[in-house]
């Protein structure tokens, strides 16, 4: 029922782009309890600890004149609130595969407008990683995955002290080579002006070849698979220190040199085919999460919403050596993370992300929201892989008395066939894959992953030894 003079704020144009007839973007949270989760309690945590984080989560989307606006509405919690029933005393392995198809439907249905755009999903049955599963779906025009980790966070506490507030990794960067202020505004010219337009032309002439990652079909609400892996959080500093770059550019370097042994295993001939990665990345000022409060406050230097923007970031080819030698192997393992830091390095600091921006309002302007949708999901389907990250706390969190071992979470909806989402928390990086089903094969190339992993590791320790 819709509560009388309660109009909130118009929604935002990246709002009006993730609910248009062409694109549907939802994020899917999944928190891995240490203890099986008593489901009695969960009408009481999402009444009294989710709701009132963020008026939108009370709000659905009214359309007056082709402008969207929030609704205030009154929740019935138990419409949001699924706790489906497997068959009972299986294996864990086996509850594997039941979380992993019921994640599989959540990403072909579609969340109703007609009711706020959440939904909670209590999975009660253990699985190998975990006693319980919460599954929170957030539709993406909520916000983006920062506003949603923040709210996420609002709802968490400190396993061993509630009292205490949760801290994060340092995010230092290394620091950017001495140019002189001619070399460095020339090179800046250069590189947005180059591209803003491999941009353009990457997301309306020039796909990606077809490979064994990408079959060039949309696959928005296809069925998917689902995969994730956990490394050391003291590994990866220790790769970062010895090779001298940023704990993004080890993932990045590991995700683009695993996807290319993936692709040589299956079909040797890709492993130059044309590749792009779409990499997202957050506009606001960085620093730590903030309260909801703080960032619903105007002119907030973290404000709630969406704002991101996307870097076409390509995928290196491989040029594997025929016999096995070890050194060469080195050598393609730190090249990987070399180009990576490098490429990813270039292109934040042009200024192509903020033309990139723009184009978007002037598309949004002349050709309205579904013009500007249809470039992003062109921008999207033509890519070969997304790929995202969040830093999460260092402590253990706990939803209300059910600490909480592990978490990832995966976008739903894009019409990529790959998408790579990682997080960090408690000292370990949780890397996800959502992957087109029956396209990529999820246990070969987790395995490719892991390889490419030892590989970098063993040569940043060869180097620097």
């Amino acid at each position: 029922m819709e509560l009388e003079e309660e109009v909130l704020e118009p929604v935002s144009p990246t709002g009006h782009y993730f609910t248009s007839s062409v694109l549907s973007l939802s994020n899917l949270a999944i928190l891995e309890t240490e203890i099986p989760f008593d489901e009695s309690q969960t009408m009481s945590l999402v009444q009294n600890v989710f709701l009132p984080i963020s008026p939108r989560f009370s709000s659905i989307m009214v359309e007056n004149n082709g402008k969207k606006r929030w609704k205030k509405v009154e929740v019935k919690v138990e419409d949001h609130v699924n706790i489906p029933i497997f068959p009972p005393s299986l294996s864990p392995e086996a509850y594997d595969k039941y979380l992993d198809d019921y994640i599989s439907k959540l990403a072909v249905e579609r969340l109703s407008p007609e009711k706020p755009l959440w939904e909670f999903h209590i999975i009660k049955y253990p699985t190998s990683n975990a006693a319980g599963n919460v599954i929170i779906k957030l539709h993406h025009a909520l916000g983006d995955g920062f506003s949603l980790m923040s709210a996420l966070l609002s709802c968490l506490q400190r396993a061993d002290d509630p009292r205490l507030p949760l801290t994060f990794p340092s995010r230092q960067r290394s620091q950017p080579k001495t140019e002189s202020f001619v070399t460095k505004v020339c090179s800046s010219v250069f590189n947005t002006l180059s591209d803003f337009w491999w941009g353009i032309s990457n997301s309306t002439m020039d796909e990606d070849d077809l490979t064994p990652i990408r079959s060039g079909k949309g696959i928005e609400f296809q069925p998917i698979a689902v995969s994730t892996m956990t490394f050391s959080l003291d590994q990866i500093k220790l790769i970062k220190s010895n090779l001298g770059v940023t704990i993004n550019d080890v993932l990045t370097g590991m995700i683009f040199l695993g996807t290319r042994l993936y692709m040589q295993e299956i079909d040797k001939s890709s492993r130059k085919a044309r590749g792009t990665a779409m990499v997202l990345l957050n506009t606001r000022m960085m620093g730590d999460y903030t309260s909801i409060q703080e960032m619903i406050k105007p002119n907030s230097k973290m404000p709630w919403g969406n704002h991101f923007t996307f870097l076409h970031v390509p995928i290196p080819n491989l040029f594997l050596p025929e016999d096995d030698h070890h050194h060469e192997y080195s050598n393609i393992a730190l090249e990987f993370v070399s180009k990576a830091q490098k490429i990813i390095s270039t292109k934040r600091n042009s200024l192509a992300i903020y033309l990139t921006s723009r184009f978007l309002e002037i598309l949004n302007r002349f050709g309205g929201h579904e013009a500007a949708a249809k470039y992003i999901r062109s921008t999207l389907k033509n890519s070969s892989m997304v790929i995202s990250n969040m830093i999460g706390p260092v402590e253990q969190m706990a939803l209300g008395d059910h600490p909480i071992k592990g978490l990832y979470f995966l976008v739903l909806g894009s019409p990529d066939g790959l998408a790579v989402t990682i997080v960090s928390y408690m000292g370990k990086v949780r890397v996800a894959f959502k992957m087109e089903k029956g396209l990529i094969d999820p246990q070969k190339f987790k395995s490719c992953m892991e390889n490419a992993f030892e590989m970098i590791l063993k040569a940043s320790d060869t180097k620097n030894n």
